[in-house]
């Protein structure tokens, strides 16, 4: 539904703006540009879609997999301890513990085929002991904010769009995105563990968060320490070794459990051309939109605006014109993906904000949509605080992103 008002909304404010640059100002090629930017935005979003088949079928093949080697149930395993402290009110033997874990780790694995199915499962069954139907419980709370700040490990279809638009490593974001995703997901959970009273100095939740967070701070600060001309290759380079070391882990896996690697890579791979396809509609909707909205110089006033009023107080603004794709990222997962785009295209997949943009994309999940499918399959009207530390989540993780972009890739 959000993306509904947003999609017609970018349509009639630069149909308004249009009419006031050709009736005041005169302009009358305002609207010729904006027919005109329909026709290429349609051509270049069925251009990236199909672009994207052959990079999808590769990694879909390779999670696949993983996926068959065991990997979501060896997470599960890793991570059951901290998350039996975070549903308290679940308790160990509770049916939906799995179902929890299984989802979290297929997000943190960038499984969203398997994520989706189990985090439904999960809530359904979180529902099935929940006192009051009509009115979300702690424990659907912290599950959907969890989901909703986007913890992943690998974000696979980020890096594919940057692939398509011509960046000459697209994995150089991978860093920079398990930092931002890291701090989004803590203050997600700190949020909610303030509202539920959880005891986050527990022994247990100490260790994960404390461990975690010293990984974290170790690495900003090894790569603060490095001239600015290394931070970008020695990123780079560490992000690569680590992809391609997880995918021999998931084939060791895979050969480990007597699966036949070669057929559940090509059983996982037959689902990138169907994405490709699917998704051709909903890029080319959004990009046509953005793309009006861009050419009616509507975008310009807006990004002009927030430039002046950051300049005004000091700060850097040559971050400002990724700015859009971190507003649309809690409304619509395929509006930020078409802002990302549309960021890269204008401005070079490589550059300074196509790398902030892709950075924010991948920092968090779209609060509004997860809401409204995992609440909605179970009939819950009163959210409670959800929304609240979802967004505190999506803040976090934005200003995260943009401070890890000028860390990692400002000035390169």
């Amino acid at each position: 539904m959000a993306l509904n008002y947003i999609w017609i909304g970018f349509f009639l404010i630069a149909f308004v703006v249009a009419l006031v640059k050709l009736i005041v100002f005169g302009d009358v090629e305002v609207f010729p540009e904006m027919v005109a930017s329909t026709f290429e935005m349609s051509k270049k979003g069925f251009e990236i879609s199909l672009g994207l088949t052959g990079v999808l079928t590769l990694w879909l093949g390779i999670m696949k997999i993983g996926e068959k080697g065991g990997v979501i149930k060896i997470f599960s395993k890793l991570i059951g301890p901290f998350f039996h402290k975070l549903f308290p009110e679940l308790g160990k033997d509770h049916p939906a513990i799995g179902s929890i874990m299984m989802n979290v780790a297929a997000n943190m694995l960038g499984l969203d085929n398997a994520a989706t199915p189990m985090g439904l499962k999960a809530m359904e069954e979180m529902h099935a002991t929940n006192p009051k139907k009509d009115t979300a419980s702690n424990a659907q709370i912290m599950f959907l904010v969890l989901n909703t700040s986007g913890l992943t490990l690998l974000p696979i279809s980020v890096m594919v769009f940057r692939a398509q638009m011509g960046a000459a490593n697209p994995s150089d974001v991978f860093i920079p995105i398990l930092l931002a995703t890291f701090f989004s997901t803590i203050a997600g959970l700190v949020a909610v563990s303030i509202y539920q009273k959880i005891n986050l100095f527990d022994k247990v939740i100490m260790a994960y968060i404390g461990g975690l967070t010293a990984i974290i701070i170790g690495i900003i600060y090894l790569f603060s320490q490095m001239p600015k001309d290394q931070i970008t290759m020695v990123s780079t380079l560490s992000s690569n070794i680590i992809l391609f070391s997880i995918i021999i882990l998931f084939i060791v896996l895979g050969l480990k459990e007597k699966i036949n690697i070669y057929d559940a890579f090509i059983e996982g791979a037959k689902g990138g051309f169907d994405i490709a396809i699917k998704i051709i509609p909903f890029l080319i909707a959004i990009l046509v939109a953005i793309g009006v909205f861009r050419s009616s110089g509507a975008m310009g006033y807006i990004i002009e605006g927030v430039s002046v009023f950051f300049g005004w107080i000091g700060v850097n603004t040559d971050f400002i014109p990724a700015l859009p794709t971190a507003l649309m990222k809690p409304l619509s997962g395929s509006g930020a993906r078409g802002m990302m785009v549309d960021a890269m295209q204008t401005y070079g997949a490589d550059s300074f904000v196509g790398r902030i943009a892709s950075t924010v994309q991948g920092a968090t999940d779209t609060t509004f949509f997860i809401l409204a499918v995992y609440f909605g399959s179970v009939g819950i009207k009163k959210t409670r605080y959800a929304v609240t530390a979802g967004l505190i989540a999506d803040f976090v993780g934005i200003i995260a992103s943009i401070i890890i972009g000028y860390l990692f890739f400002h000035g390169q």
